[in-house]
């Protein structure tokens, strides 16, 4: 397996201003950097979004994280923008409008991490 722990150490100082991966987070991260299908659980607070927020900065184009939690979404894009990572969100609380403002702006890589809600599967625009 490739160690890309000095990048993601990297990242994780700079960005999210931790010195060390709790346990388990730089496996996960190794895994998706390695393509590999991954699945995590841990524990509610146990540092699962830095698990795919990591790799989302490591890896070229956007990420695109499924959520069911419009709440969530909002506040993980609030807290990546406040850390100077383009991230946005497509869920039903935003206007037609804007949902394809932020289609183009995905279109023209203006975001690394972009949030969405499952039932834009369902969408012909989105896809």
């Amino acid at each position: 397996m490739i160690n890309h722990l000095p990048i993601t150490n990297k990242y994780l100082k700079e960005y999210f201003g931790y010195d060390n991966f709790r346990p388990g987070q730089q496996e996960v991260i190794d895994s998706i950097l390695t393509g590999k299908d991954t699945v995590a659980v841990f524990p509610t607070g146990g540092g699962k979004s830095i698990c795919y927020q990591i790799p989302a900065l490591v890896l070229p184009g956007a990420t695109v994280i499924v959520s069911p939690l419009i709440s969530l979404m909002k506040d993980q894009v609030d807290e990546l923008t406040e850390l100077g990572i383009p991230a946005t969100f497509i869920s039903s609380i935003l206007s037609d409008q804007e949902v394809d403002k932020r289609i183009r702006e995905m279109s023209n890589s203006q975001y690394k991490i972009v949030y969405i809600a499952p039932e834009r599967f369902y969408s012909e625009s989105f896809m």
